[in-house]
């Protein structure tokens, strides 16, 4: 990685170096999930669910919206993703088959009030077994779930998520895979791939992140990239203070598309099956005078559009993960070019602690 400019603010190690390390995180994940494996294979096959529920906060809710999705898509099990106060303040509406619902927690800490909320009201109607992927698999989420998939290599000093989340979305994928009849081995490519890709990427992020005339990011996506979407977004809102959004793809026509500028960014995260329809959207978009920047993998040249080329070879459950290093080396770049430390965040922690009284029982 480059050195910072000598004008930018020196805070931020700690957040860098959990980005730049985060290939080193996913072969620690996938070394984990694979002395799981048959543990996990049996575990499913003796629940035999009708429907799965993905749930976590911030963060790990848009990661529920990814696995959510290549769960359903791999598996053909109904899966939906929920941020864990649904649970917790609406369970009865939000679990109506809890005798036939697996629970999946995703958390970083294992810590999260509202997560663990969920488990117990969860349990309470009878739901039928609790997962968890998380970065501590000590901690009081996992020890409530009868099967636990560890990324304890993500574990991070920053508050806001980059090799955490990356780590369990790795878990995630491979869960689903797995799950889902799929070889797992494309993933082992990860790590390779994505230490390249952060080497090969971070010269356009720091030139887009540091760009005074750009102040609003738009995030797009479709399928799973919709998750990876939002946590851009969220990356974006937490580490620079900027005004950030996240949309499908086609539903940024209906409306949100009214705020595109000479000023905005919008970053179309494009996905193998659909790439020709989003590509017409970032056209849309550049026509009304946004900045366009396109993360794709494919190997067709757009003319001249700016593009961060992903792997293509990789079947598209492999690929989410990929998304991620370059969006959040932008978030970062965004941050030290206005002076700020992505570490430390304002208002921010790096666990949410409720006061438990607070929730109602309804």
């Amino acid at each position: 990685m480059r050195e910072m400019d000598g004008g930018m603010a020196t805070g931020g190690q700690h957040t860098l170096a959990e980005i730049s390390s985060q290939p080193e995180a996913w072969a620690d994940a996938l070394q984990a999930f694979s002395a799981r494996e048959a543990d996990l294979k049996r575990a499913w096959t003796a629940l035999n669910p009708g429907q799965v529920a993905f749930v976590g906060c911030g963060s790990t809710y848009y990661l529920s919206l990814s696995a959510a999705w290549l769960f359903q898509g791999l598996t053909g099990v109904p899966a939906r993703a929920y941020p864990s106060s649904e649970i917790v303040l609406f369970q009865s509406q939000v679990v109506t088959r809890p005798e036939h619902t697996l629970l999946v927690t995703i958390s970083r800490s294992g810590t999260t009030t509202e997560t663990l909320l969920a488990v117990d009201r969860f349990r309470r109607l009878g739901g039928r077994a609790v997962w968890s992927i998380t970065c501590y698999p000590d901690s009081p989420l996992a020890k409530a779930a009868s099967l636990v998939l560890p990324a304890e290599g993500g574990q991070e000093q920053s508050v806001a998520q980059t090799r955490s989340f990356a780590s369990m979305l790795v878990l995630a994928q491979a869960m689903a895979a797995a799950l889902g009849g799929q070889e797992i081995s494309p993933l082992k490519n990860l790590p390779d791939l994505g230490a390249k890709l952060l080497e090969e990427t971070e010269p356009i992020a720091q030139e887009l992140g540091s760009d005074p005339g750009v102040d609003s990011f738009c995030f797009l996506g479709s399928g799973p990239q919709y998750g990876i979407a939002n946590e851009a977004m969220l990356k974006m809102k937490e580490m620079s203070l900027s005004s950030s959004e996240a949309f499908h793809f086609f539903e940024f026509r209906h409306g949100p598309k009214s705020m595109v500028n000479g000023r905005a960014l919008v970053v179309g995260l494009l996905s193998q099956p659909v790439h020709t329809h989003e590509e017409q959207v970032l056209d849309e978009m550049a026509a009304l005078g946004a900045h366009t920047l396109a993360l794709a993998p494919l190997t067709e040249t757009d003319g001249g559009r700016c593009r961060i080329q992903l792997p293509c070879y990789l079947p598209p459950w492999a690929t989410p993960v990929l998304y991620l290093p370059p969006l959040q080396l932008l978030a970062y770049y965004r941050a030290v070019g206005k002076g700020l430390d992505p570490d430390r965040p304002r208002n921010l922690d790096q666990v949410v602690f409720l006061d438990e009284s607070g929730f109602s029982e309804g």
